[in-house]
C-alpha cells in the first residue's frame, strides 16, 4: 500500500467505502495482475494531489472476493468512484494518468 492510499477489506468496505464523507476511488486489485501493478502508482499520485476531494482505496479481489463479487467486477483493474455509499462511476483497465484525472475532474476538478 501506498502512502496516498489506503487498503479497505470486506470488512472495513461498509466504513470505510459506504460511510466516507468524500468519494472514494476503490482500485480494485489483484497481486498477479500487471496492468494493475502499472495503474497503482498512478492513483498513489492522485491521491497525493487530491487528499481533500478524493480517498483512494484499494481492495485486492483475492482477499475480499465479497466485495468484488457484490459490485460484480468481472476484470480488473476496475476503478469504481462510490459517493455518498452508491457507485457512480467505473473505470475499467489500466490508462494514463491524464487520462483517469479526466474522468475523476467531476470529483478533483
Amino acid at each position: 500500500m501506498g502512502a496516498n492510499s489506503k487498503t479497505v477489506t470486506d470488512q472495513s468496505f461498509t466504513e470505510d467505502v459506504l460511510q466516507s464523507d468524500k468519494p472514494v476511488l476503490v482500485d480494485f486489485w489483484a497481486e498477479w495482475c500487471g496492468p494493475c501493478k502499472k495503474v497503482g502508482p498512478v492513483l498513489e499520485e492522485i491521491a497525493g494531489e487530491n487528499t481533500d476531494k478524493i480517498t483512494i482505496a484499494k481492495l485486492n479481489i483475492d482477499e475480499n472476493p465479497q466485495i468484488a463479487r457484490d459490485y460484480q467486477i468481472m476484470s480488473i483493474p476496475t476503478m469504481t468512484v462510490f459517493v455518498g455509499g452508491k457507485p457512480v462511476k467505473s473505470i475499467v483497465g489500466a490508462q494514463p494518468k491524464a487520462q483517469i484525472q479526466s474522468q475523476l475532474a467531476e470529483w478533483i476538478g
